[in-house]
């Protein structure tokens, strides 16, 4: 078989019909799902981006330190791997971070494409004076810092006329043009690396128009660099209709992607791979974007959703806890690849045969000094290191309180001491 990869960055699994979700449109990953796999509880290993990365390319845990940094001699890749059993691989990628300086995420690909202009990727340096990122956001938004990044991203976006031009559209437009250059190259992988819905949220107006109908700023723009205390309960659903927007706007070029897949005749000899980094927060307990102290579902929670040849898996939602270490050690594994270098990661296909009620009987995720420990009836999360504020530590019953809305640490102590020493087998925790 051929792979194909899409990463999507920041996407929430509750924002996919797919996952339940009944207000945002997600029409196109929606089919995918009804024709393939959705496994309903996969959880990061350790965020952001680049550490998540290093999960998904590796088959390897991360924790403790999660730590922003390349892949070092020793990390051993799944693109590696499989161009050593002649698979030609490409990968094509917005997510800017990849190609910082130092970092070597295209390491063993046999082509790769960088679609320059994400967020604060520094391709375009003027002209500066044309662009007023203060008409693009509220008064109480603005600061200095975020000003610059703001600022960055309108130069970029600055030749910009048509949706065809937006970040999500040149590079699924890419990926097809890889496709059509390498249909006889087979076996083949491709690794599409979208960053949206990654903020800033900057979708095409007709999206927006499907979310809210009265925007206080006309071309509205919210990234990173805006502080949290300075969003106000009456942005919430502002931000919220903006990221939606995002959404369906991702769903919609990847819905052309997959159309050129099956017009290439792919569709019975490929398999076909969604998933995403991490969530976001939008509003819970008051968090906005990515939280470290709040861990929970919103921002660690994957949609993983895997379109197999065999049309004999389509609709199987295996419930069973996977960890975002276990896909590459099962894309090995449906490959027909064997013999790689030993990973931590474990093959989750026997969940969707039958052949294994469950992989693992708990999930860890860290992201910066704050953990969390997963099984399928508890979630919990502390503090590890620092003396960061938190919403934790945290237990929540997930056959009582699936939303996970209700602290119940206080109730519980003999499940949060079994809850720490799964912890422990990652993380040092402080003593208390």
């Amino acid at each position: 078989m051929n792979l194909i990869t899409i990463i999507s960055d920041t996407f929430r699994a509750d924002h996919l019909g797919c996952y339940g979700s009944e207000r945002v449109k997600t029409p196109n990953l929606d089919r995918l799902a009804s024709e393939g796999v959705v496994f309903t509880q996969v959880y990061a290993d350790g965020l952001p981006t680049i550490p998540m990365r290093r999960v998904f390319y590796t088959g390897n845990s991360i924790l403790p330190e999660g730590q922003w940094r390349p892949l070092l001699p020793d990390d051993v890749t799944l693109a590696q791997i499989l161009g050593q059993h002649g698979f030609r691989s490409g990968l094509i990628a917005d997510c800017y971070h990849l190609f910082k300086p130092n970092l070597n995420f295209h390491e063993g690909f046999d082509s790769w494409e960088w679609i320059r202009g994400q967020e604060s990727d520094k391709w375009r340096s003027g002209p500066r004076e044309k662009f007023d990122p203060r008409r693009h956001v509220p008064a109480h938004h603005w600061n200095e810092n975020y000003h610059e990044l703001l600022r960055q991203y309108l130069m970029n976006m600055q030749d910009r006329v048509l949706e065809e031009d937006y970040i999500v559209a040149r590079s699924c437009r890419a990926a097809m043009n890889w496709l059509e250059q390498n249909v006889g190259n087979r076996p083949f992988m491709l690794w599409l690396e979208l960053f949206d819905p990654h903020e800033p949220w900057d979708a095409p107006r007709r999206f927006r128009d499907m979310y809210y109908d009265d925007y206080p700023i006309e071309d509205y723009q919210f990234g990173y660099g805006v502080h949290g205390d300075d969003v106000r309960e009456e942005d919430y659903p502002v931000l919220r209709a903006l990221y939606a927007a995002e959404v369906t706007f991702v769903d919609s070029w990847i819905g052309r992607l997959l159309e050129r897949v099956d017009d290439l005749g792919l569709r019975d000899d490929t398999l076909i791979v969604f998933t995403t980094d991490h969530g976001t927060h939008l509003g819970e307990q008051g968090c906005i974007q990515k939280t470290p102290g709040l861990l929970n579902s919103c921002v660690a929670q994957l949609p993983l959703i895997l379109r197999h040849p065999d049309r004999s898996f389509a609709g199987k939602r295996p419930e069973g806890l996977v960890s975002g270490m276990d896909l590459a050690p099962t894309l090995l594994s449906l490959l027909g690849v064997e013999g790689g270098p030993p990973m931590e990661g474990r093959n989750f296909w026997p969940l969707v045969t039958g052949e294994a009620a469950s992989i693992r009987d708990h999930v860890l995720t860290g992201f910066g000094g704050f953990c969390a420990a997963r099984t399928p009836q508890w979630h919990y999360f502390q503090r590890w290191r620092g003396p960061s504020e938190a919403k934790g530590p945290a237990l929540y019953d997930l056959q009582a309180d699936p939303k996970e809305l209700t602290n119940v640490v206080a109730q519980h102590p003999d499940v949060v001491a079994r809850m720490q020493t799964l912890l422990a087998e990652k993380f040092p925790l402080p003593q208390v």
